[in-house]
């Protein structure tokens, strides 16, 4: 498993019962996670008061219950960089803490590449990849369909003191804008992408991670500069073997350029239990 160790500012302090306590900061929150399927071992303490509570609905959704008076946002760090956080509608807080273990793989690939790289962040939310990115001296592209995660990306960046960097933001349909870059003759030395499993574009075009990943992925790689570093694809797509993304990067970037392939699952360490909670999966390719 690749885990997020070294986080100072977040922790899971402990899970059960389909819910997982965390730390943010000094903001403790509750909140459900579907592969937590063991139960709590003692719900004392903060368990029984978090700062905040997130309640699934029945019928869908859920809503916040809130025990404290929290500021409507805060920021954490993870080693130099910075991240605003806030509580959504949708029980996120706008970072997903395990990609820790990306950025401090980006960042490495980055610093010791010897030469400038260029990079694209595909489905890149709030920008924790594209901040870690530009902070290891990259130029970036970052593309999500959403203004708001977008906007939230550029105050993340400003916020870790990277505002001067060289980082484009761009809001569009990710495929449309991969396209455009075919035609347009543009090049990256670095790949990064979370796609989702589902979503329909500005046109009604419908995104099945299954059965579309592969082509996109091909699409990618016609703006692979000759040099490539790395390609990074995330997931949190249910029923999606880590060995699958394994074997699209071998059918695609490994034919045509060789390189080494890694995958596997993507985690946190659980204080309490010191067991590893599962986050999603991965696949890397690097030249």
């Amino acid at each position: 498993m690749f885990a997020a160790h070294d986080w100072k500012d977040y922790e899971v302090i402990d899970t059960g019962d389909g819910e997982k306590l965390e730390r943010w900061g000094s903001i403790v929150l509750r909140r459900p996670d579907p592969q937590i399927i063991w139960p709590i071992a003692k719900e004392t303490g903060r368990w029984r008061n978090p700062d905040a509570h997130y309640h699934r609905s029945s019928s869908g959704g859920g809503q916040w219950e809130y025990k404290q008076d929290l500021p409507e946002r805060w920021t954490i760090g993870y080693d130099k960089l910075r991240f605003h956080i806030k509580p959504t509608n949708f029980k996120h807080t706008g970072l997903f803490p395990e990609q820790a273990a990306n950025w401090k793989w980006m960042m490495e690939k980055i610093q010791g590449a010897g030469r400038k790289i260029r990079v694209l962040n595909l489905f890149a939310y709030t920008g924790g990849a594209s901040v870690a990115c530009a902070f290891a001296g990259a130029d970036v592209v970052h593309v999500d369909a959403s203004k708001g995660v977008v906007q939230w990306a550029k105050e993340n960046l400003q916020f870790s003191g990277l505002g001067e960097r060289p980082v484009r933001f761009i809001t569009d349909d990710v495929f449309k804008f991969v396209q455009r870059e075919q035609r347009r003759g543009s090049k990256y030395d670095a790949i990064i992408m979370d796609p989702p499993s589902y979503g329909r574009g500005p046109g009604g075009e419908t995104w099945k991670l299954e059965t579309n990943l592969f082509p996109f992925v091909e699409s990618c790689m016609e703006i692979m500069s000759d040099r490539p570093l790395f390609m990074l694809i995330n997931s949190y797509t249910t029923g999606i073997s880590a060995t699958v993304l394994k074997n699209i990067l071998a059918m695609s970037l490994g034919t045509r350029y060789g390189g080494n392939i890694t995958c596997g699952e993507i985690g946190l360490p659980i204080t309490a239990s010191k067991l590893m909670l599962p986050c999603g999966i991965l696949a890397r390719w690097e030249a």
